[in-house]
């Protein structure tokens, strides 16, 4: 994947952090920082051992240039092609990955971590015990990301994906005090997202279905994630923006009804995308949608449609398919 221009813009700033890397506040951090979180206000000490899980929350913290201050991350294996695209290829690389599937108590507890950034129900999970609630137990506070706020039971928000991830990166500035740079980092982002909409036709969207994974049943992406917003900046429509849920399940009836022109295969360590591509091409229900009749697929990595700062390249790069296509 070619490195955005997010990369150039803070290359030297990684660069800065990286050297005499120490896993502690930096000097314009604050004693403490009040943000708003899942609708409630909460105060945060400046975090001194911090950890993130998954690329979302990796990335977000990596775009700040705070990869020298982290005490590690935590990522299923399965995001793996995602770390080799990444523009931060190289602070994944220097930071130190302290699990390869869930998040999980222990694993912040052994590495004495103070702050951990995680989802609700894809990190954070009341089955695993491993909560904000618990976890401030044991003396490690908590930042959900905003996209997943609309089901935290607590103090529910609900704002559109591409606002979240702004909140997010905002709120992170005020944290770990860097504002200035998260503001920077937001305003390239939007103007990414500008340019990509100003360049999708005036005509009708085309109809786009998200393929995740899955056999039986496709999971796919609904209203709360970040595709839905990616696919509208290109020019595109989600088949199931209606969906209330983040990552969900759906039915093939569903699908096949959604008559989609062009499917996204979502592409990570799971299963390659080549053969998801393949398992829709050969189910006899799909083969008269118009993505399948007309062999219009487009694979983008999980790394570019999770929340985080690789959405804009998300955008862009579906916004190019798109365009090639006559749509």
């Amino acid at each position: 994947m070619k490195p955005s221009r997010v990369t150039a813009l803070f290359a030297a700033a990684l660069l800065l952090s990286a050297c005499g890397a120490q896993v502690e506040a930096g000097p314009t951090a604050p004693a403490q920082a009040t943000v708003t979180n899942c609708g409630a206000q909460v105060a945060f000490p400046a975090p001194q051992r911090p950890v993130a899980y998954d690329v979302s929350g990796a990335e977000k913290l990596f775009a700040l240039g705070l990869a020298g201050r982290m005490r590690g991350y935590v990522m299923n294996s399965l995001g793996d092609p995602s770390i080799a695209g990444s523009p931060w290829k190289d602070d994944y690389a220097k930071v130190e990955r302290l699990g390869t599937s869930r998040v999980t108590r222990e694993i912040l507890v052994n590495a004495k971590a103070d702050w951990v950034i995680a989802g609700w129900n894809s990190g954070f999970s009341e089955e695993r015990g491993v909560t904000p609630k618990l976890l401030e137990q044991v003396g490690i506070r908590s930042y959900l990301h905003t996209e997943t706020c609309w089901e935290y039971p607590t103090a529910k928000s609900e704002v559109t994906p591409l606002e979240a991830l702004y909140t997010d990166l905002r709120n992170l500035g005020d944290i770990f005090g860097v504002r200035q740079r998260a503001d920077e980092l937001v305003a390239e982002l939007k103007g990414r997202f500008d340019k990509v909409r100003a360049g999708a036709p005036k005509s009708p969207p085309a109809k786009v279905f998200v393929y995740d994974s899955g056999t039986d049943q496709p999971f796919t992406a609904g209203k709360h994630a970040a595709p839905n917003d990616i696919i509208e900046a290109a020019g595109g429509t989600n088949v199931f923006r209606e969906l209330q849920d983040g990552w969900g399940t759906v039915g093939w009836e569903a699908v096949v009804k959604a008559e989609p022109e062009v499917i996204v295969i979502v592409d990570y360590a799971d299963r390659p995308a080549r053969d998801k591509i393949a398992f829709v091409q050969s189910s006899p229900q799909l083969k008269n949608t118009p993505a399948v009749r007309d062999n219009r697929f487009h694979v983008i990595s999980y790394g570019d449609l999770v929340s985080g700062p690789r959405n804009a390249a998300g955008a862009e790069s579906l916004a190019a398919y798109l365009r090639s296509i006559g749509r």
